[in-house]
């Protein structure tokens, strides 16, 4: 399904201009970081999120910043609906019968998010669908790599908006674009300690990047599939919610789990609504895993094997034992690129040479996060990727 789409998208898309026809990338970039130049759009800014406040009131600090970032985002969703739907009917449902969908969702997420559409003054039903919408749009690179010293290093790209309106003039995907400005880094308290650290989209109250400091390190990426995450979604509407939702996952598994293995082990049995990569880091040497998830099923993981020479296990949006799709190969530029900067070499500095260079960093690309679990620390940053570059 997806390949049929993308193809049909290309053949489109290669009449508007012939440098954007796949495989456009480049040699591998060194001397990235610190980031500076036209691929850094600014640091992303910090906030905190206590914990022992009631969910309604946990995000009111970061949506008062972030109100009028996310109102716009959410026009720009509409407008592109009312674009399939020029009736505007399909907001109406929306409005109309999403806001009756958020008590279904599991506490304290469903109070979040009443939270936030409140703190906002965006309507309930647009706030659920904002953080619904991940299930099934996001596309990604991940690596986690362990130096010499055994220090574990976790990094990614957040790509998305594919397919989710092309600006002809500015070359680039509106929904990316919008969702820049709402990229936050949040520090989770409780008892005014650190519980968690994550990069985040303002407004939406799963996780898709985050770290349990000096524990372990996640991030999640999509994964395509016939059974995936609309299928999911419609069962939960029709009453079936014996999966648990991806991001929702993720977030309780950085608040809640204290160690690598019982992660990796949530991470590997929980039913889910939609399939998913997972890719965790942990503290110890050898610690780092792609867990690649059906709906109800742990497929061949990867472990992290020095004895083997697998030093980094590398994950974007097709399965590791098999080959990526022709016209979204970021696996194989990636994959070189590390293998050029060699096991005794690696950093944070050199992973984000890995990152920045194209077509890992695309047009959908939103920030890159860095992630350093013996010392806690998390970095994030806005990108842009200079024409010419691939749309995905």
């Amino acid at each position: 399904m997806l390949s049929g789409a993308l193809c049909a998208f290309l053949l489109a898309f290669s009449s508007v201009s012939a440098q954007y026809v796949p495989p456009y990338t480049e040699d591998c970039r060194t001397a990235m970081y610190p980031p500076s130049g036209p691929t850094f759009k600014g640091v992303v800014t910090w906030y905190t999120v206590d914990l022992d406040l009631a969910p309604s009131q946990r995000w009111k600090e970061v949506i008062t910043d972030k109100k009028s970032d996310l109102v716009n985002m959410i026009q720009a969703i509409k407008d592109l609906a009312n674009s399939f739907v020029p009736s505007g009917r399909l907001i109406d449902l929306v409005d109309r019968d999403l806001p009756f969908m958020v008590d279904t969702l599991p506490y304290p997420f469903n109070e979040e998010i009443k939270g936030i559409a409140t703190a906002s003054g965006v309507p309930l039903g647009e706030v659920v669908l904002f953080n619904i919408f991940y299930e099934v749009f996001t596309v990604c690179t991940s690596l986690v790599a362990e130096g010499p010293d055994g220090n574990l290093i976790h990094a990614r790209n957040l790509d998305f908006g594919l397919f989710m309106g092309w600006d002809l003039k500015n070359r680039s995907w509106v929904i990316t674009e919008k969702l820049k400005p709402l990229v936050v880094n949040v520090d989770f308290r409780r008892s005014n300690r650190t519980v968690f650290k994550s990069t985040n989209f303002a407004g939406y109250v799963g996780m898709l990047t985050g770290m349990r400091p000096h524990m372990f390190t996640l991030t999640m990426n999509e994964r395509f599939s016939l059974n995936g995450g609309y299928i999911g979604i419609l069962e939960w509407i029709l009453g079936k919610r014996d999966g648990m939702w991806m991001s929702f996952l993720t977030r309780a598994v950085l608040e809640n789990a204290t160690s690598y293995a019982e992660a990796k082990k949530l991470l590997s049995d929980t039913k889910l609504l939609a399939p998913a990569y997972f890719i965790l880091g942990g503290n110890q040497t050898g610690e780092a895993c792609i867990i690649t998830r059906s709906r109800t099923h742990n497929l061949y993981p990867l472990e992290l094997d020095l004895k083997q020479g697998r030093w980094y296990v590398l994950e974007t949006n097709y399965d590791h034992w098999k080959k990526p799709l022709f016209l979204d190969d970021r696996r194989t530029p990636a994959m070189k690129c590390m293998n050029q900067i060699t096991h005794a070499n690696i950093s944070l500095k050199t992973v984000y040479d890995v990152l920045s260079t194209k077509p890992v960093l695309n047009k959908l690309t939103t920030y890159t996060t860095l992630m350093d679990v013996s010392e806690g620390k998390v970095e994030s940053f806005i990108r842009d990727c200079p024409n010419p570059c691939m749309p995905w």
